[in-house]
């Protein structure tokens, strides 16, 4: 089992930067597919990017394609999510998720991943 620890969010204005970070304790990330999702008040948990165990693999939401960039550090045990040109619609909670997805159609569904963080907001003004 792992456990992981979102960090990083914040406020920040339209067109800004900011890079969240997934802190694993327990077992080691690098045994897992990692995936980013968010939640806006009022609207359901989205996709928004994943990174397969390999590192190899990685798939994006069409809406941060461009500007969002996911990443491991298999030595830190942490997975990161480097965001940029970041716009009001971004603002939500987001979580960082692990588990082993066995189809890659699958990697875009929140239910297929095991293990959740508590989740950092972030907060874009315009």
């Amino acid at each position: 089992q792992v456990q992981v620890v979102e960090s990083g969010g914040g406020l920040v204005q339209a067109g800004g930067s900011l890079r969240l970070s997934c802190a694993a304790s327990g077992r080691t990330l690098s045994s897992y597919d990692v995936g980013w999702f968010r939640q806006a008040p009022g609207k359901e948990r989205e996709f928004v990017a994943t990174i397969r165990e390999s590192g190899v693999y990685i798939y994006y939401a069409d809406s941060v394609l461009g500007r969002f960039a996911i990443s491991r550090d298999n030595a830190k045990n942490t997975v990161y999510l480097q965001m940029n040109s970041l716009k009001p619609e971004d603002t939500a909670v987001y979580y960082c998720a692990a588990g082993a997805v066995v189809y890659t159609q699958d990697l875009r569904s929140w239910d297929k991943y095991d293990y959740w963080g508590q989740g950092t907001q972030v907060t874009v003004s315009s």
